[in-house]
């Protein structure tokens, strides 16, 4: 098969970088509609848990993302 079988073929740095500001709000409000899942109708802990860690997770990557940009260690799009 052929790259003109597959139709277009796109470099990395030929596409449109992604809004970094946005992919950030993006991640702290979904932390925060997580974290409001905690208040519910479960019997048990083990979703509370999880939600959680998510949500923790989420918002370690938004902090380790800012870390890295301000170490130099990633480029700033």
């Amino acid at each position: 098969m052929s790259a003109e079988e597959h139709g277009e073929v796109y470099a990395p740095d030929q596409l449109k970088p992604t809004n970094r500001r946005r992919a950030q709000r993006g991640a702290i409000i979904s932390a925060v509609v997580l974290l409001m899942f905690l208040w519910g109708n479960q019997s048990g802990n083990t979703e509370k848990v999880w939600l959680v860690l998510i949500a923790a997770g989420l918002v370690a990557v938004v902090i380790g993302d800012a870390v890295l940009r301000k170490a130099g260690l990633r480029p700033n799009d």
